[in-house]
């Protein structure tokens, strides 16, 4: 069986909350050290945050590692 290959789409805090588990609070102490997906500014009033990042931070979790960012090393 083929696996789907995973459509890059923007998530809202609400399904971030949901998807990860985590609260509010605790995904923007973890996004200022880094160690959660940086939110990106949609449009002015609208954060949004990339499907892929969280997808790999999860799996980075449930794999026991610590998340890192593509510009980090």
């Amino acid at each position: 069986m083929e696996s789907k290959a995973r459509t890059r789409r923007i998530l809202r805090l609400p399904e971030v909350i949901h998807l990860c588990g985590i609260k509010r609070s605790t995904i923007y102490l973890w996004m200022s050290t880094g160690a959660f997906p940086q939110a990106k500014q949609i449009c002015p009033s609208m954060v949004g945050w990339d499907s892929l990042e969280i997808d790999q931070w999860i799996s980075a979790r449930l794999d026991g590692k610590d998340w890192k960012s593509e510009g980090e090393a």
